[in-house]
């Protein structure tokens, strides 16, 4: 019993010195030290709504500030025109002339808006001169553009150009 009592009064007292140690370098508690507050610097306040998000740049995001260099397709050979709920689909299918064309858009004339009942478009890409001829296959490029039943309702022909023909579709 005697033991017994005095391993609990050493225990003790070793315990309640420990407190000493809780502000030192030996305490791993202490080793990154305790957090500080200070202030966050403040932008002026603007008319900001938060809900809506601050575009960035990002490679996902096309600038639209930047130039389209695509110069046109060679030949087009089909197009087809479906109808949706919301207007149509326009689907075309060109041929350039050397393999590894990309980046293939349907550029607008006059800002998308039908001259005459006329709405003409312009079958464009990115087309590499260092690349070889290739096949048929290898040099067919796809591209599609929405219009809107507004903008259907003014025209009624379509036609899409290339560098040597083009091709119309008349309702």
């Amino acid at each position: 019993m005697r033991i017994l009592l005095a391993l609990t009064m050493v225990s003790s007292m070793l315990l309640a010195g420990c407190g000493g140690l809780r502000d030192s370098r030996v305490n791993p508690a202490n080793w990154f030290g305790k957090s500080k507050s200070r202030p966050v610097a403040t932008a002026p306040a603007e008319n900001v709504n938060p809900l809506i998000p601050v575009k960035q740049d990002s490679i996902f995001r096309r600038n639209k500030a930047e130039v389209y260099l695509g110069t046109p397709v060679d030949q087009i050979t089909e197009m087809k025109i479906e109808r949706t709920i919301d207007g149509a689909i326009i689907r075309v299918t060109g041929l350039s002339m050397r393999q590894g064309a990309f980046d293939v858009r349907l550029v607008a004339d006059n800002k998308g808006e039908p001259v005459n009942g006329v709405l003409r478009y312009k079958l464009l890409a990115l087309q590499p001169e260092d690349q070889p001829q290739g096949s048929e296959r290898a040099r067919t490029v796809h591209v599609a553009e929405f219009i809107s039943t507004q903008t259907l309702e003014e025209a009624r022909t379509i036609i899409v150009t290339g560098a040597r023909n083009e091709r119309s579709s008349t309702r």
